[in-house]
């Protein structure tokens, strides 16, 4: 079984997410930026009984991000199910961020994205299936929060081009629009937003969503 790969297995989300493939018995490979975040994510589903693959990279590293992606591929095999979930998180208001810094933002919260999929997604559609979720926000754009709103824009444009691209081939490509502060016990609990994340893997082709609200 080649299981989920998670890019951006942090604490929240990431870590949630692949809480929530393990319990279904799935092996997954998780992708953060530092040793102590990967290894804490794989610890964390030792009590589940899947192995846990744990492997770093920096997502604006195109290499090494391939890199880790190669090493997941060859361990665990083609992945059924890729998630992306890296991003940056921060207030900026409208001039606030130096062109610089706005490159950086977006280069993790979209370029890591179309990096990952160019590398695993003509894998799946030649074998005719797999699921690619990337983790959106910002379904209104909000000025104290410009390079967020512009990565999260970017993301919604992104999966509707994968869609178009390897739909057809029996990859389903769909985002999750997180609408909110993501916070254990909250209307934002990270384990409840990772339902949507298998929901999504397991829709029948005929009923595909390509975008769900939480």
């Amino acid at each position: 079984m080649a299981g989920a790969l998670v890019i951006g297995a942090g604490p929240g989300i990431g870590q949630a997410v692949a809480r929530r493939f393990a319990r279904e018995g799935l092996p997954v490979g998780l992708v953060a930026r530092t040793k102590e975040t990967v290894s804490a994510a794989a610890e964390a589903l030792g009590p589940l009984g899947v192995r846990a693959l744990p492997l770093t990279a920096d997502v604006t590293d195109e290499a090494g991000l391939r890199a880790a992606l190669d090493t997941a591929v060859a361990e665990l095999g083609e992945p059924d199910v890729v998630v992306y979930n890296a991003a940056v998180i921060r207030r900026d208001a409208v001039g606030e961020l130096p062109h610089h810094d706005h490159l950086a933002t977006y280069a993790v919260n979209v370029l890591g994205a179309l990096t990952t999929a160019a590398h695993l997604l003509p894998a799946m559609a030649r074998r005719g299936r797999g699921t690619f979720v990337v983790t959106g926000g910002m379904p209104e754009m909000k000025p104290p929060y410009v390079s967020l709103s512009l990565g999260k824009a970017g993301v919604r444009a992104l999966v509707e081009l994968l869609d178009t691209e390897y739909g057809p081939s029996g990859v389903h490509v769909a985002t999750v629009t997180v609408t909110g502060a993501v916070a254990p016990g909250t209307a934002y609990d990270p384990d409840d937003i990772a339902a949507h994340y298998w929901r999504l893997h397991t829709q029948p082709s005929g009923e595909w969503e390509r975008e769900v609200l939480h």
